[in-house]
């Protein structure tokens, strides 16, 4: 089989960063002499258990709750951004500049938003960073569903939310690419450490090709110096499951302390 599905949905935003990763994919295939099949009629469930799916990224919490077992982890990329570093990455919870609040705790009952409650950097992780002050289960009077990241910036800037996890690489890149959506907020904290978004393929791709198709996307790397600027990524390293295992050690901490569920 030469014809794979290659398509990296994670960080599709600024114009930049989409067009870095499309030219780096064509690259990938380039260098294993393969042909990419067009994936847009597939959403993300569908794409990443596709059996011929060469590469493709996912997040780390859904792959340790949805998707453990059913892909090969290719490798994590190792960013060398403002706030993402030694294939490490974190939240970064933001409120508008002007809200008087300063440290985690005053914002207690106030309103909080995540992209979605799959998702390790807006939910699971500020999770593990509100778990010590919640009361009763509960820390935010309310919680609203943005359905991504771009959308709870919206949400602080408009003043319908105050508090958000942002993905640190999502944040880095429009601090970079598109200055006004994170303009008019300030950082309150960072949350722990996590492992970078992992780079996944088909379930039944053979240690040997998993190898090769890491070496292929650091290559590609080497051969497009631009795209790994525009990207931060200056490697993609091995990972495996065991590096992913910190994010359920997070939910189960959290809940350990009376907050399973976000509210």
């Amino acid at each position: 089989m030469s014809e794979y599905y290659a398509d990296l949905r994670m960080y599709v935003a600024p114009e930049p960063i989409q067009q870095a990763n499309q030219h780096w994919l064509a690259r990938i295939l380039e260098r294993l002499k393969l042909h990419r099949l067009n994936a847009d009629h597939l959403d993300l469930r569908g794409l990443w258990l596709a059996p011929q799916l060469l590469v493709s990224q996912t997040c780390g919490y859904p792959l340790m709750t949805q998707l453990r077992g059913q892909v090969r982890i290719i490798g994590r990329p190792r960013y060398e951004l403002a706030h993402s570093s030694h294939g490490e990455h974190c939240s970064l919870l933001l409120t508008r500049a002007d809200n008087p609040r300063t440290r985690l705790t005053q914002f207690y009952q106030s309103r909080g938003v995540i992209n979605g409650h799959d998702s390790n950097s807006g939910m699971n992780l500020l999770r593990h960073c509100l778990a010590p002050l919640q009361r009763d289960g509960r820390f935010f009077a309310s919680v609203g569903i943005s359905g991504a990241h771009r959308e709870s910036l919206r949400w602080l800037r408009e003043g319908r939310a105050d508090l958000a996890a942002i993905d640190s690489v999502t944040y880095d890149y429009l601090a970079r690419f598109a200055p006004e959506e994170v303009a008019g907020l300030r950082v309150i904290t960072r949350s722990a450490p996590s492992p970078t978004l992992p780079y996944i393929g088909a379930l039944g791709l053979s240690d040997g090709q998993v190898a090769q198709i890491r070496e292929a996307m650091n290559l590609a790397l080497q051969d497009l110096p631009q795209v790994a600027q525009t990207l931060g990524v200056r490697a993609v390293l091995p990972a495996s499951e065991d590096d992913y295992q910190v994010v359920l050690d997070y939910q189960r901490k959290a809940a350990s302390i009376g907050y399973s569920v976000l509210q």
